[in-house]
């Protein structure tokens, strides 16, 4: 047996208890300079999954293809008029352009002079013959502002419409909503508070908005992947050339932040600050429950100090071993807390409880001794144990969970050393008394005695919820969207759900890659033919359809309007005289026209502006002309690019367009776009299933995340297979009878089950932080049920009233107050698993005080 050379070594530690925290502080030392110097943080999920998996092959290689669509920040610009989002947008791209220390690239899509001068093209016939038919009735008023693009030659436009009125051949009905438009910002800009006048929206109407209400400026920034945040450098210089554009100054305009990198950041932001918190507030709580469990200060900073040695030898070995910690193995450190000190309260409650057959205290060393002969073997064991919990993991192909199970079971193993070897040292040097037998829970014993008694009706009442546990198995489902383990609070996911009523911004593409631009255009319509995709788009979508019907309508148009739109020397910019007396004009001829005119006509507030706007003084003038026409001349300009267009093909698509979709090679890209919101897995799920009945090898964020779902959960249950085996094997080997091995598994399995039951019951939804709760409990709940079972074979009465009884309690309590730190957590992912862990002791917690005392076999000593 164990029991006597562990004994033994925890009597040598406290012999040379100086000599041995010596040691350890030498060791500390070293580990500590290790971490300062080699360990790092990396927020790189790319290298979460192993480069092996074929998916992410394919996901790998269509990044290297298209690396400009790889790591985005997206300024997405909301503004109270198209015009000054568009002029945002330009003025934002144009500042960080120049900024080539922290982007690799700026573009603008929306305003690309192909996409704008195309612009009328890529309208269906119906809405672009009533865009031209719009236009063309509004000739006479559009050819004087061509002249005159000021308020001057407004307001001589809007004689033409008294002299209609006066005539009676004026026909205003589709021009009600312009001219009530029109009317609203002369108002307000005579009452002196002006806003800019929008003239795509007078012009074109609700169809202004067909491309959508934002303007984007994607950027992809230079990544410090050894940062906290790897864009936060580039966030920043986002924000803080946005906050100098003038509509963003005056609150017309706001930019927000989002893109994978900036999600990215913003998620590890808030799991280190969880993190972080949530260790310190541990160790606080942790205390408080080691004051309740040992009384005396001589004995908790003991273990505090080990457990610190041990977190601190852990984190040194994992900047030895692993090097980078990624977004999952930063929670090695409150996961050891958690387990980490049950071995220590193990040891220390039993300490205090040893004593003399008389009930007389033992002496420091020989009480250090016997509790080494005690527990030693067992907390050995539970170590092991513990540590294959985790090490299963390290196999698998979820990097990222293989490398928080390869430092969490070595830091079991450094805790059994630290607790074995460093807390007897400490324990003599600080001088606590033992022969407290008392120690355990004197209360208990009835409830010892009424388990015993009715242990049948007990047990099969465990059988019922373990059935019941096992039937709702099939029922438990898996959260495979990434999304909704984020913080929707945070900008980038708020910003993103902004977009995602859109389709063509739904973050759920998937990306296929065809040998040429014939194949791509085939693929692109058999994708688009399925039920849940809005649309597949290839190269041939950046070329207009239907150009046979489009260009002769538009054609006609141009032959109407060019003429009188294109002006070689227009009039100068007028003076505040001038406008005031073009607005007196004004103002006379339709007063002398409204009686004519219907009571809610919009003619009559123009009347009534332009009237009061002709005895204003010359600020409030100048102030509503530069309200009136500031986005005239663009519009005007855009309006004779798009009157001037030809028939285009994929030839004449740009370079910076066509490198999205084309590669040099000849391969083509077919981007597809979900038809609605992917919410739900089952959705998201049938869409992938769909588009891999026709496209196979398809890659993208869709198929990233299904796949990696699948990926996740084939490795975890192989994890937890694995975890059993090593588990059963540790067992067997430590307690020699197949029995007593049942005897620990049992209530191991019949916790899961119970897990399983609150899981549905509650409901918490696994996903992909969370289901490391379920492994990694197998290790966890086993130390607890070892304790008990190897006490019943050594004999010991009573388990509940035990002082084995009272450190499993108080361990549990240190557990959950670490894991309930993870809860508290703003991560949503973050604290989906600290409540799964929760549930999950909780039902170790009842399986190891009621169900194992219960199932322990009667002995010969047992009470009647």
């Amino acid at each position: 047996m164990l029991s006597v050379p562990l004994g033994r070594l925890v009597a040598l530690c406290s012999r040379h208890a100086i000599a041995v925290v010596l040691a350890f502080a030498v060791l500390i030392a070293g580990a500590t300079y290790a971490s300062y110097a080699l360990l790092g943080v990396t927020t790189d999920t790319d290298q979460m999954f192993s480069s092996s998996l074929d998916w992410k092959k394919r996901s790998d290689e269509m990044g290297r293809l298209f690396p400009q669509k790889q790591d985005q920040l997206v300024a997405v610009i909301d503004a109270a008029l198209p015009e000054e989002a568009q002029q945002t947008a330009l003025g934002l791209a144009a500042r960080l352009r120049g900024d080539h220390e922290h982007f690799n690239y700026v573009t603008t899509p929306q305003t690309d002079p192909y996409l704008v001068r195309n612009g009328l093209m890529f309208l269906d016939p119906k809405a672009l013959e009533r865009v031209l038919n719009t236009t063309i009735t509004a000739q006479p008023f559009l050819s004087e502002l061509a002249a005159d693009p000021s308020g001057r030659g407004l307001f001589s436009a809007l004689n033409l419409i008294a002299l209609g009125v006066a005539q009676g051949q004026a026909n205003l009905g589709n021009f009600h909503a312009a001219l009530d438009g029109f009317a609203t910002t002369l108002q307000h800009s005579v009452d002196g508070t002006p806003e800019p006048l929008s003239w795509e929206r007078l012009l074109a109407g609700d169809l202004a908005d067909l491309g959508g209400k934002f303007q984007f400026v994607v950027t992809q920034p230079k990544l410090d992947y050894d940062s906290f945040q790897p864009g936060g450098a580039a966030s920043d210089a986002i924000r803080a050339a946005a906050n100098d554009l003038p509509f963003v100054k005056s609150g017309r305009a706001h930019v927000h932040i989002t893109g994978d990198t900036q999600i990215a950041d913003e998620e590890f932001a808030t799991v280190a600050e969880g993190m972080v918190a949530g260790l310190l507030g541990s160790l606080v709580l942790v205390t408080l429950w080691l004051i309740l469990a040992v009384h005396t200060w001589r004995i908790i900073v003991p273990i505090i100090i080990t457990l610190v040695s041990g977190l601190l030898l852990t984190t040194g070995f994992a900047a030895i071993v692993v090097g980078k910690l990624n977004l999952i193995s930063v929670a090695f450190a409150i996961l050891f807390v958690g387990i980490a000190v049950d071995f220590a309260i193990q040891f220390s409650v039993r300490f205090r409880a040893q004593a003399n057959p008389d009930g007389s205290a033992l002496s420091l060393p020989a009480a250090l001794e016997q509790t080494g002969n005690e527990t030693g073997h067992q907390i050995l064991v539970a170590a092991m144990a513990t540590s294959a919990g985790f090490l299963a993991f390290t196999p698998t192909a979820f990097v990222g969970v293989a490398q928080l199970g390869l430092i969490a079971g070595f830091g079991m193993v450094f805790a059994f050393v630290c607790t074995l070897t460093l807390l007897p040292a400490l324990l003599r040097l600080f001088r606590p008394t033992a022969g407290h037998g008392t120690i355990g829970f004197a209360f208990a014993r009835p409830i010892d005695t009424a388990i015993r008694h009715h242990r049948k009706p007990i047990l099969a009442a465990f059988v019922v919820v373990a059935l019941v546990g096992l039937a709702l198995v099939p029922r438990l489902t898996f959260d495979a969207d990434p999304l909704h383990t984020k913080n929707p609070k945070s900008e980038g996911m708020v910003t993103l759900g902004m977009l995602m009523s859109e389709p063509q911004y739904s973050p759920y593409t998937v990306d296929v890659l065809m040998p040429d631009l014939k194949q791509a255009a085939a693929m692109s319509d058999k994708l688009s033919g399925l039920p849940l995709v809005h649309d597949a788009l290839w190269l041939g979508s950046m070329v207009p359809a239907d150009q046979k019907t489009k260009l002769p309508l538009i054609q006609d148009a141009a032959n109407i309007l060019l003429p009188t739109l294109i002006v070689p020397d227009p009039k100068p910019a007028p003076d505040a005289a001038a406008l005031r007396a073009a607005a007196a004009k004004t103002a006379g001829d339709l007063g002398g026209v409204l009686d004519k005119l219907p009571a809610n006509d919009p003619l009559r507030r123009i009347q009534s502006a332009l009237a009061q706007l002709a005895k204003a003084d010359d600020a409030r003038v100048m102030a509503t002309n530069e309200a009136l026409v500031r986005f005239l001349p663009m519009q005007l300009n855009m309006l004779r690019d798009m009157l001037q267009v030809k028939e285009v093909g994929i030839a004449d698509v740009p370079k910076q367009l066509a490198r999205d979709y084309l590669l040099p090679d000849g391969r083509a890209l077919v981007e597809v776009h979900p038809s609605h919101d992917m919410q739900g897995n089952r959705a998201l799920h049938q869409y992938v299933g769909e588009i891999q009945k026709i496209a196979p090898t398809a890659a993208g964020s869709a198929i990233d995340i299904v796949q990696s779902a699948a990926t996740m959960v084939h490795a975890f249950v192989t994890a937890a297979a694995a975890a059993i085996v090593m588990i059963a094997i540790i067992l067997a080997v430590a307690l020699r009878k197949l029995l007593d091995t049942a005897l620990v598994l049992a209530p191991l399995l019949l916790s899961a089950l119970m897990t399983v039951i609150l899981i549905i019951v509650v409901p918490e939804q696994l996903n992909f932080a969370n289901i490391i709760a379920l492994p990694l409990l197998l290790g966890v709940g086993v130390s607890f049920n070892i304790y008990f079972v190897m006490n019943w074979r050594a004999g010991i009465r009573s388990p509940l009233s035990s002082p084995t009884a009272r450190a499993v309690l108080f361990s549990a309590l240190t557990t959950g107050t670490a894991f309930g730190s993870l809860a508290a957590s703003h991560h949503p992912g973050t604290a989906s698993m600290g409540r799964l862990l929760l549930l999950s002791l909780a039902c170790t917690l009842i399986a190891t005080l009621i169900f194992v005392p219960a199932l322990l076999p009667k002995r010969a000593i047992d009470e009647e």
